[in-house]
């Protein structure tokens, strides 16, 4: 067939817009070309292993002998997982590429705008889950056992996987407000009131005064006793579900701020 100006006439402007994908394949995307820039990034993935297992190594040595019947190493996993998982998130690279003017490149594309930022928290749960892995697998080389089983391992992944991305909504609201890296990389020193000021070193009726009132009310504390119930006695679904609702807290509280910083963006320009 001979092409003429006649052959391409009905060909207008409309005809050759891209049709959007639908959502799931829109995250797949961004969550896709996340995961492809970790082996390039690995300078933010090792540091976290690194402090977790040496907090984890350090607090055995150091209150192994002074929690009588306890088996530290047990109790002291949900701590070093969560110290390990909490911050590693995608919001810097995502402040980069608002920066650079990717972000807004990405926002003259038909993808939804939705699928920005759960294609980033999709990668950001990946990774949380697959940094989980060999910190417990130095837990069990320090004697820690699972009363729940196998099941109750992956259980504990995704509670600390779950408990990364409620965290990680506050770095994604910081990037989306501030478009400033060095304010997204200070979002964790956040999570250190958080983690202090609540049952990481030792059991909840060992603390005194206004700590013990602190830990009470800190969502952190319940995330971490869902996480050794699951090691220390198995499937108790009453700690497990004030753990979800702990993190469903959170997450409600740092989505909010998150999307509404993204809304604010998009309309602000």
């Amino acid at each position: 067939m001979t092409i003429t100006a006649d052959n391409l006439a009905p060909l207008t402007r409309t005809d050759l817009r891209p049709r959007p994908a639908g959502l799931r394949r829109d995250i797949a995307t961004v969550a896709g070309r996340a995961l492809r820039a970790i082996p390039r990034e690995m300078e933010a993935i090792i540091p976290p292993i690194f402090i977790a297992l040496f907090f984890f190594l350090v607090n055995i040595a150091t209150f192994d002998r002074l929690t009588g019947g306890l088996h530290y190493p047990s109790f002291s996993l949900a701590t070093a997982v969560l110290l390990g998982v909490t911050g590693v998130t995608r919001a810097y690279a995502f402040v980069v590429d608002i920066q650079d003017g990717y972000f807004d490149r990405l926002l003259m594309t038909p993808i939804r705008r939705l699928a920005i930022l759960l294609g980033q928290m999709c990668a950001d749960l990946t990774v949380a889950g697959a940094l989980a892995i060999p910190i417990i697998g130095v837990g069990f080389i320090a004697g820690v056992r699972f009363e729940a089983g196998p099941l109750g391992v992956v259980a504990f992944i995704a509670i600390a996987a779950l408990w990364c991305l409620a965290y990680a909504g506050f770095a994604y609201a910081i990037a989306l407000k501030t478009g400033n890296p060095a304010a997204v990389q200070s979002s964790f020193l956040m999570f250190f009131p958080f983690l202090f000021l609540t049952t990481s070193y030792v059991p909840q009726d060992e603390l005194s005064g206004w700590l013990k009132t602190a830990a009470k009310f800190n969502p952190v504390t319940y995330i971490l006793e869902g996480g050794r119930s699951l090691i220390f006695e198995g499937w108790q679904w009453g700690d497990l579900g004030k753990a979800l609702l702990a993190t469903v807290i959170v997450g409600a509280i740092s989505m909010t701020m998150c999307f509404a910083a993204m809304n604010s963006r998009i309309k602000n320009g």
